[in-house]
């Protein structure tokens, strides 16, 4: 049955009689969210399951508030849960490719960095001053004043049996040898030695042999001597070295008892100090490899004893929540960054840099969606992080280089957050349907709506949105008048009379706009002319083409017939979505019959202008003639059916009552 619709019909006036104020400036503004029942509902079932896997994506047109949303249910959340640890990295000592981590209180990590400055501070003063000192110089010259002189007692006693027994000690490129001595104390040489008679050569032979066994033994004890005299400097060194850093160790180690990292950390600290005090008693700097060349600073053995704090929770009050609006892979796993000498890049564990993951550990990370997707390694990253609850910086192009290069591998740092993407539908469900990891990882979904009744009880809050609006950003107060147009133009947004539009950005910038206009006619109040003044003035900005084509058909040159009526010939409307604007164009629709049998044919199909909805709709069409009037024998009919000067696409199936 046709219906003719009324403009009553269509529009649902709002009377400004039904409103119970004067003016916006006399209610209370609204905090809460409007018309997201749902959505809310499954934020907060999401936020109270700790559960793994249950993070949320909340999904919804732009300007339906999910963002604002997210941004005040975590912050109100976060409030009232503990602040998470603070996490720094420190050297390892037992392998310097691969930083340890180390967790603290949160407010801790900052004195253990200043305490370890503290002892490094300490350690450059005190070590090569307690070298300096009278102390140790008088017992390492003790000690090697002693052995000195068991070493030239035992040359001496050596030297005095060889030269009763006519020999001397003589020293050689090859070593020491015994050679023996004529009365005069002169060398004997081998001329003489051989005119001596047999048994005298016997007889120098046999004691020679015995003296030079004694030597050797002199020489075996005297090496003995020199690897005991350095043990005996270096225990000396040790304790002395000990004697300046060992209570400062022990007074660290005592304030973080209940930390058996740093217990281990602080022993290894200390056996690395006194294992290499020559390092750290101070040498001076390596000249230039040419005399132009400026050096950098040398990094002194000390820098690998310094704490890098990456995150700091001191002045958190609760759980972190971080919005990351540039998520590529370094800005959410960190990075490890690098400096150049002589051409070189270099790097060590304080240059680590945290990424917003570690900011966010023990609390809510918000990305959008879209930007996570679109950025290359962030999206399959982000998911292996969440399945293996543990952060891991990685230089990501590693894997990519033709030669790979010695890196730092950083020790992953324990994972425990609550990921929040924001995206369209489309993306959700493409996500959903093409990626099974995504249905582990994101289980919660929040459903924002772009439309929601217009009830009494939705009005008030619509009402309360704009008084919002108006006292936050300091605008002028809407009268009864303004607010009507204003909720009348939410439902015109929503298409739908009993409908009002949740996509609140769209209606905020409808009272900015009416602001505008209201002070422009110097006025103190938003009334409703100055709503219908924005609309039309937004109306002109964006309807360039609908003039234009206004003209057209003015001008004759696009013909559309409104008056009488012609066989085979109707005007059709077509909507037209520039995306920022919506308008109708009128369109004569032609249908032409003869006789034949080749049916309905489409001539949009036919040279492919049409789409599949209005392909659909036209097959239809010949269905339906079919049922009427060829129930009990075929009919010959051949016909076509067109929209005349349109030379667009066609999509949509609301033509077929026209073109019927």
């Amino acid at each position: 049955m046709v219906q003719l619709l009324t403009k009553e019909t269509l529009y649902n006036c709002c009377d400004p009689s039904t409103l119970k104020f004067n003016t916006t400036a006399d209610i209370s503004p609204l905090e809460d969210t409007i018309g997201q029942d749902r959505a809310l509902s499954a934020i907060d079932f999401g936020l109270e399951l700790n559960s793994a896997g249950f993070n949320i994506f909340a999904l919804g047109e732009n300007g339906t508030g999910k963002l604002t949303t997210i941004r005040r249910l975590i912050s109100r959340r976060a409030e009232k849960e503990p602040v998470p640890p603070d996490w720094c990295y420190v050297y390892n000592f037992r392998d310097a490719d691969t930083p340890l981590a180390i967790s603290l209180r949160a407010g801790e990590g900052i004195v253990f960095q200043k305490d370890i400055e503290a002892l490094i501070t300490h350690l450059r003063a005190d070590i090569p001053k307690v070298f300096e000192s009278k102390d140790y110089e008088k017992q390492k010259t003790k000690i090697i004043d002693e052995f000195q002189k068991k070493q030239k007692d035992l040359f001496t006693s050596l030297e005095n049996e060889a030269s009763e027994k006519g020999f001397t000690i003589r020293k050689t490129p090859s070593g020491l040898l015994i050679i023996p001595v004529k009365k005069d104390g002169e060398h004997l040489t081998e001329e003489e030695y051989e005119k001596l008679d047999g048994e005298v050569r016997s007889k120098i032979d046999k004691i020679g042999k015995e003296l030079q066994e004694k030597l050797n033994d002199v020489v075996r004890t005297v090496r003995e001597g020199e690897k005991l005299l350095k043990e005996m400097l270096m225990r000396l060194e040790r304790e002395t070295a000990l004697s300046a850093i060992g209570d400062l160790i022990d007074e660290l180690k005592d304030k973080y008892a209940h930390y058996d990292r740093i217990l281990q950390y602080l022993d290894e600290l200390k056996e690395d100090v006194l294992n290499n005090l020559e390092e750290l008693k101070g040498q001076p700097e390596a000249p230039p490899p040419l005399p132009f060349m400026k050096m950098p600073k040398q990094e002194t053995a000390f820098n690998r004893y310094y704490v890098n704090l990456i995150v700091n929770n001191k002045n958190l009050k609760g759980a972190p929540c971080i919005f990351e609006s540039n998520p590529t892979y370094y800005n959410l796993f960190g990075r490890i960054e690098s400096k150049f000498q002589y051409g070189v890049a270099v790097t060590d564990f304080s240059m680590i840099k945290a990424g917003a993951l570690h900011k966010a550990n023990g609390g809510y990370l918000v990305i959008n969606a879209l930007d996570l997707v679109k950025n290359l390694f962030s999206y399959d990253s982000l998911k292996r992080a969440l399945r293996n609850h543990e952060i891991k910086i990685e230089d990501i192009w590693e894997q990519y280089r033709l030669v790979t290069t010695a890196m730092l591998k950083p020790e992953p740092v324990l994972l425990e957050v609550k990921i929040i993407l924001i995206g369209t539908p489309h993306l959700y469900y493409l996500l959903y349907n093409l990626d099974d990891e995504y249905k582990e990882l994101f289980k919660v979904k929040a459903d924002f709506d772009s439309r929601m009744n217009r009830g009494e009880e939705n009005i008030q809050k619509y009402v309360s949105f704009i008084a919002t609006k108006t006292q936050k950003e300091n605008l002028l107060p809407f009268d009864r008048t303004g607010v009507s147009k204003i909720i009348e133009y939410g439902s015109r947004l929503a298409g739908h009379k009993e409908k009002l539009s949740s996509q609140f950005s769209d209606v905020a910038d409808m009272i900015r706009e009416s602001h505008y206009w209201a002070k422009k006619t110097n006025s103190q109040i938003v009334s409703g002319p100055h709503v219908l003044k924005a609309i039309d003035e937004r109306k002109y900005r964006h309807n360039k083409l609908e003039k234009n084509m206004l003209e057209v058909m003015t001008e004759g040159t696009l013909i559309v017939h409104t008056d009488g009526a012609t066989v085979g010939q109707v005007n059709g409307l077509a909507v037209l979505d520039m995306g920022d604007y919506m308008f109708g164009k009128p369109s004569r629709i032609t249908a032409k019959t003869w006789t034949g049998k080749a049916g309905v044919l489409n001539i949009e199909r036919e040279i492919k202008m049409s789409g599949k909805i209005h392909e659909k709709a036209i097959l239809i069409i010949s269905n339906y003639l079919g049922m009427k009037y060829a129930q009990k024998k075929p009919i010959s009919l051949s016909a076509s059916i067109t929209f005349e000067q349109l030379y667009s696409l066609i999509e949509g199936d609301s033509a077929t009552c026209a073109e019927m």
